[in-house]
């Protein structure tokens, strides 16, 4: 048997890990948790994911976009650039959106976006269309 996709949640909020984790570990993933960006990026680096699913707003209200950056784009975790990340926040507007001004800018351009609560059956498809390729 192969083994399982793991996945990382990086979020503050203590209830919605244990949601997303029972989610996702219905659906048969590997989950592993981060209650900050710091954490999340050494477990990142550590734990290897397939993927990771993040929050924007935990100690600074633009930390998610802060461990993107890192994880893509500083060479000290270059080992984990290529982790796909799926941000879910409570902010509803779309990061594409919500900063217009700066185009696509890849540091900070998640591989897919969703707002708080979560269109369940949307988050699951996206994880496994993203863990499929």
């Amino acid at each position: 048997m192969a083994d399982k996709h793991k996945i990382l949640i990086i979020d503050d909020d203590a209830d919605y890990r244990a949601s997303t984790r029972a989610l996702l570990e219905g659906e048969g993933y590997e989950v592993i948790e981060a209650i900050n960006g710091r954490e999340g990026i050494d477990r990142a680096r550590s734990q290897k994911p397939d993927l990771i699913v993040l929050d924007i707003m935990m100690e600074s209200p633009v930390e998610g976009y802060t461990v993107v950056q890192a994880l893509k784009f500083h060479d000290e975790f270059s080992d984990a650039a290529e982790i796909p990340v799926v941000m879910v926040s409570s902010i509803k507007e779309d990061p594409t959106n919500l900063f217009p001004m700066a185009g696509d800018v890849p540091m900070i351009t998640p591989d897919a976006y969703f707002a708080k609560p979560l269109e369940i059956e949307k988050f699951l498809e996206c994880v496994r269309q993203i863990l499929s390729e």
